[in-house]
């Protein structure tokens, strides 16, 4: 074989991963996405010789390349710089995953085992992912059935990461049968003790017949579908009925929502909901940064926008309104600084910045939770020691720029009239442990408020709101999602979405939700796959390393 086959191999691997992903792609394909890089892989460790010592790492990288370009290019519409910088480090980081599984798969005996880490490592940079100043786990394999969510309705006792675990799985086991039954030229050789291939008078019942095995693949493939549809069909909600609506004002994030007056905000905002408005009303929801006044929380009560939504909540007592702006906060003598703090220009104090959710209603408290899981390059700079030398590199999107101050716990909002609800702000709805969270302090109901406009009419805000059903699912919670531009809508605790608005119109929708007070099995437990995995990969690389220095030794000796 020509190493430029090797090549096509790998575009082809990333052309079918890419085919798979929500929001148009078939997720069949993600079963047989990873076999031609498998084939690469297996090609350069029988013939290792022939390659220098990363040739794996440059192969693997145009699949990766492939795969992320075709999935996340939306994100041009926002920054080309950002996009580039997103394409290209993701795709190396998922090459570098896949470049230790071939150096580990070298040092430990058995093929099982150095397939076991491929499963290990990669569910374990997932895991990683999800938890460094650098996440980005829009690609984390499990979201990539959130379009055809009715497949993993299991996803309430494993989380995406149960996704990510069939995917590897299937792919390992094709590759293994492919490998197996239909490549046996000289350059694919295997040492027949590995692979042994039944003789032509072995009954077909045989565990080593070719139908058997196929048959296999087949059934691990649909039967995980077959039960999630059995959970899907018997599961029913209980009637705890959360009367909603949902405001879609449609400001151009580019040149209106940062400039527009804050009581003209308001009034946009009140124009499309009070029509749906009533007695009955629990909650009025609108969208992530819809107010754009500079206000510092210290004061909070005594700006125009909050003394607007207020005089609202006081004509209708059991209303509970739900709102996206940005905030500051100064810090008081004796107050500890964090590192997000920003320095007064004409002063000695300091002051932080937020992506908040403020809820207020007929009480006179007002309540916020402040974004945390803050998006890359935005709203957080990676930071070393603390200190965010990257600070001055931040991406400007409007609004607040630069490292936000975030919150450490997961708020649950007390309400009038109905029951505890969290929302979580844009970027976050994609973290299903971390959303999960909210649900395990108490919420009983959860909400998404977003702001989708940088992307305009691309993929990248349909998968943002697919990935919805996902966290519906893993939760078992109703959503309402509440989008500055498309899409916004109701999901219920199976994932099937209802009133779905259309991108770029202003609208405004009324609907019943049920709420719910059971946990899961995941909202108890969290992401316990990815961190059993990460603690196997672990010990696989240190027996790996530990292996490959004791032959060293040897070989000196």
């Amino acid at each position: 074989m020509k190493k430029y086959h090797l090549l096509l191999l790998s575009l082809l691997s990333g052309l079918l991963i890419g085919l798979g992903w929500p929001e148009r792609g078939f997720p069949g394909l993600l079963f047989i996405g990873f076999i031609p890089l498998l084939y690469i892989e297996d090609y350069i460790f029988q013939n290792r010789k022939k390659f220098i010592k990363f040739s794996f790492l440059f192969y693997s990288l145009p699949a990766f390349i492939v795969w992320n370009g075709l999935t996340t290019w939306w994100i041009f519409n926002s920054t080309g710089y950002g996009a580039i910088l997103a394409i290209v480090l993701n795709a190396l980081f998922m090459s570098i995953v896949v470049n230790l599984f071939h150096y580990t798969r070298k040092q430990l005996p058995g093929t099982a085992a150095g397939y076991a880490c491929l499963v290990f490592y990669w569910m374990a940079f997932e895991f990683l992912h999800l938890n460094w100043d650098l996440n980005w786990p829009w690609l984390n394999l499990g979201n990539g059935f959130a379009s055809w969510y009715k497949w993993v309705q299991w996803y309430e006792y494993t989380g995406t990461f149960g996704g990510t675990l069939w995917i590897l799985l299937v792919n390992i086991f094709g590759f293994t049968l492919l490998k197996r039954y239909l490549y046996r030229s000289s350059q694919f050789a295997v040492p027949s003790s590995q692979f042994a291939v039944p003789s032509s008078g072995s009954p077909v019942t045989s565990h080593n017949s070719p139908i058997f095995l196929v048959s296999c693949w087949v059934l691990f493939l649909i039967v995980p579908i077959f039960i999630s549809y059995i959970i899907y069909w018997n599961y029913t909600e209980d009637p705890h009925p959360v009367n909603v609506v949902i405001v879609q004002p449609n400001f151009d994030p580019y040149s209106e929502q940062y400039v527009i007056p804050p009581p003209q905000v308001v009034g946009k905002i009140m124009e499309l909901s009070k029509p749906l408005i009533d007695s009955t009303t629990n909650f009025l929801v609108a969208p992530e940064s819809a107010i754009q006044e500079e206000m510092w929380e210290n004061s909070l009560g005594s700006f125009r926008s909050i003394s607007l939504l207020k005089d609202i909540s006081y004509k209708y007592p059991h209303l509970n309104i739900l709102v996206g702006g940005s905030t500051y906060y100064a810090f008081r003598k004796g107050e500890t600084i964090p590192p997000s703090a920003r320095k007064f220009k004409d002063a000695d104090d300091y002051y932080n910045r937020y992506n908040a959710a403020i809820l207020l209603n007929s009480r006179d408290s007002l309540q916020l939770y402040h974004k945390s899981k803050l998006t890359p390059g935005v709203e957080i700079m990676p930071t070393f020691m603390g200190i965010p030398f990257l600070e001055k590199y931040a991406i400007d999107l409007g609004g607040i720029v630069g490292t936000l101050g975030s919150d450490r716990v997961r708020k649950v909002y007390s309400t009038v009239g109905t029951v505890p609800a969290s929302t979580v702000i844009c970027y976050e709805s994609i973290f299903g442990e971390f959303f999960s969270r909210f649900v395990k302090n108490g919420a009983q109901v959860m909400f998404i408020i977003t702001n989708d406009g940088w992307w305009g009419d691309t993929p990248g805000h349909w998968q943002h709101y697919a990935f919805a059903s996902l966290r519906a699912i893993e939760t078992r919670r109703s959503i309402g999602r509440s989008a500055n531009t498309g899409i916004s809508a109701f999901i219920d605790q199976r994932g099937d979405p209802h009133q779905e608005t259309k991108y770029w119109e202003p609208a405004a929708i009324k609907g019943t939700i049920n709420a719910n007070s059971k946990l899961t099995f995941y909202v108890r437990n969290g992401d316990w796959l990815a961190r059993v995995a990460t603690v196997c990969g672990g010990i696989m690389l240190l027996t790996g390393i530990v292996l490959r220095f004791a032959r060293k030794r040897k070989l000196m000796k």
